[in-house]
């Protein structure tokens, strides 16, 4: 078995690092992958295919915080509790992901805004690997109102409450609203799930949990 994330974009290099950071002007499709080989002992929990809507403009948005790299994840309703390696860009224009040497791993992109600033901060994880379940296995099991915290280097702890999750087709990934500058501090989780192609070695779906933040201390 083998595991593979990317997350590719068709802009270049630079126009994809602007839509990340809030620049949001023309946007090509942005694909999260993970692949295996052979048989797994368990499918990752699929969330159905869309749990509500993240609104605009939530009511309950915390003031946005200055802008800090953040150092740990927590998850208490899934069970996930991981240190946060920054990821970047590599030269062929995708993003930088956790090696497969390290699923158990979450990665933020550092060219995003960070957790707690203004803007949406993003960080990708695998679903499985083929030495079992990644960092985001249960990913789908989240729904609204539950909560991820996240400390930062500033020693300040970020909450931020779910509003939606969805998993869509990755010929249909929603770059807009995943990548799209919003006015208060918003949360983007992305990893893989669906049925698994063999044909390919890839997960036909993405998964996407959409949070705004709740508190900062």
């Amino acid at each position: 078995m083998r595991g593979e994330l990317s997350i590719r974009n068709g802009d270049q290099v630079g126009r994809s690092v602007a839509v990340l950071v809030g620049l949001f002007a023309a946007v090509a499709a942005v694909v999260v992958v993970v692949g295996r080989a052979g048989d797994h002992p368990a499918a990752p929990p699929a969330p159905p295919a869309a749990v509500s809507t993240p609104p605009a403009h939530p009511k309950a948005t915390a003031r946005a915080l200055s802008a800090s790299p953040p150092v740990m994840l927590e998850i208490p309703q899934i069970g996930v509790r991981t240190t946060l390696m920054t990821l970047g860009k590599n030269p062929d224009g995708t993003l930088e992901v956790p090696p497969l040497s390290r699923v158990g791993e979450a990665g933020w992109y550092r060219l995003g805004p960070s957790p707690g600033a203004r803007g949406p901060a993003v960080i990708a994880g695998h679903v499985d690997s083929a030495k079992g379940p990644g960092v985001f296995f249960r990913l789908g099991e989240l729904r609204p109102g539950d909560t991820v915290k996240i400390s930062r280097k500033d020693h300040s702890q970020v909450v931020f409450e779910v509003d939606s999750l969805e998993s869509v087709p990755k010929d249909r990934f929603p770059t807009r609203k995943v990548y799209g500058m919003v006015k208060f501090p918003g949360l983007r989780l992305i990893t893989c799930g669906g049925a698994f192609d063999h044909a390919t070695g890839h997960y036909r779906d993405n998964v996407i949990v959409y949070a705004h933040l709740v508190s900062g201390r």
